[in-house]
């Protein structure tokens, strides 16, 4: 006997519950079908999922909350059912700021295909499906643009100060297109091993090795990401590949910055606003700037009474520098003035605390830690079990 079944008798099919009952008891034989998902999506002409993003199943029958939630946490959906519970769909997309396709009757004569916003609810048959494709599948290709005869380019990423959920979409699909990666060995350890790219990991203090290397093989034809944590145009890799791509031998190369989430604004947002109005950036390091330097800046910023975020504050050959950098602050800003202390905001170690100029104590202080040094007008509140620290936008006088 045969039984048919559309799609694939298995995948929310009517013939699964009949197969739990035969199966024990006669010899079955379950011949796979093309999924509507798989339909649905080649209607489209869409891919819905890219590299490693995560593609969920959803009912249309979960209330619209859950199913918001679940919208809101994958890469990918599609959402079966729909039917009467169109209208509950759609709004649980609205409500996970995501944007959906409507296929309805896929691969049949009465294939249709839609924006999900743009459909009358009232036309729903049940045969009919939403998808949300994956940022990155959705994303163009990324084409490499150059000023030359080549199609070579160099594109300086920045993954965001942790994991994959700090990329943003633009970075993702870079990253995805590229022929080779470029980078501190620590930082590509982040972006997914693909066998079709080759890899250039090297140590912390080459950039402008590292910078010239990119651009070599961007030269030659080479689609290249030369990968940085944070954001590569805040001490990191795009000035540097930046200043070698200056070189006249590198002018006809194309190179492209795109941005990402740097550690100021993790930490910031950890503990509210306390950048939330006029601020400076400072790095700790005096490997590449004098030390009298990163001081006079330092003072120049607390006179003009400026929220501090400090880079770099320490390392194994400059423990010393973060206690020298409070003692200077001190001699112009209020020992009880805010101070957080971020550790790998966003990573497994994330610590996060707050103190005050006064009692910072350097030995908290690693180099995966970045601090913001309060202004005069930072404020420190507690919500409930809550601490939470913001620099008004406005300021006295």
């Amino acid at each position: 006997m045969v039984l048919l079944a559309e799609g694939d008798p298995l995948f929310y099919g009517s013939y699964m519950h009949m197969h739990k009952r035969l199966a024990p008891r006669y010899r079955t034989e379950v011949v796979p079908g093309v999924t509507s998902v798989s339909a649905a999506s080649a209607a489209l002409r869409q891919p819905l999922v890219e590299r490693d993003e995560v593609l969920t199943v959803l009912p249309g029958t979960l209330p619209r909350e859950e199913l918001a939630r679940r919208l809101a946490d994958t890469d990918s959906a599609a959402v079966l059912k729909l039917g009467r519970t169109f209208e509950t769909v759609r709004d649980a997309v609205t409500d996970a700021g995501r944007r959906a396709f409507y296929v309805e009757r896929a691969t049949t004569d009465a294939q249709r295909t839609a924006d999900l916003a743009d459909v009358d609810p009232a036309s729903v048959p049940y045969f009919s499906i939403a998808l949300v494709p994956g940022a990155v599948a959705a994303a163009p290709p990324t084409e490499a643009v150059g000023t030359g005869g080549g199609t070579g380019e160099v594109v300086v990423v920045g993954t965001g100060p942790a994991g994959r959920d700090w990329m943003t979409p633009q970075v993702t699909a870079v990253l995805a297109a590229a022929d080779d990666l470029v980078g501190y060995g620590p930082y590509l350890d982040r972006v997914p091993p693909n066998p079709r790219q080759n890899r250039y990991p090297s140590d912390n203090r080459a950039e402008a090795d590292r910078a010239a290397h990119a651009l070599d093989l961007a030269a030659s034809g080479r689609r290249v990401a030369v990968v940085s944590a944070g954001d590569p145009g805040v001490f990191a890799m795009a000035a540097a590949v930046l200043e070698v791509a200056a070189q006249e031998k590198y002018t006809q190369v194309a190179v492209r910055v795109l941005p990402g989430v740097t550690a100021s604004s993790a930490v910031a947002a950890a503990v509210g606003a306390p950048l939330g109005h006029d601020h400076a950036v400072i790095s700790l390091s005096d490997r590449l700037k004098p030390w009298d330097v990163v001081v006079a800046r330092l003072v120049a910023a607390a006179r003009a009474d400026l929220a501090i975020a400090i880079y770099n504050p320490r390392s194994k050959a400059r423990p010393w520098q973060v206690g020298a950098a409070r003692d200077v602050l001190l001699e112009h800003r209020a020992p009880d003035t805010p101070v957080v202390v971020g550790r790998d905001v966003g990573g497994p170690g994330e610590r996060v605390t707050v103190t005050t100029l006064a009692e910072l104590d350097p030995e908290q202080v690693d180099m995966r830690t970045l601090l913001i040094i309060g202004a005069s007008t930072t404020k420190v509140v507690t919500r409930g079990a809550t601490t939470t620290v913001f620099t008004p936008r406005h300021h006295p006088g």
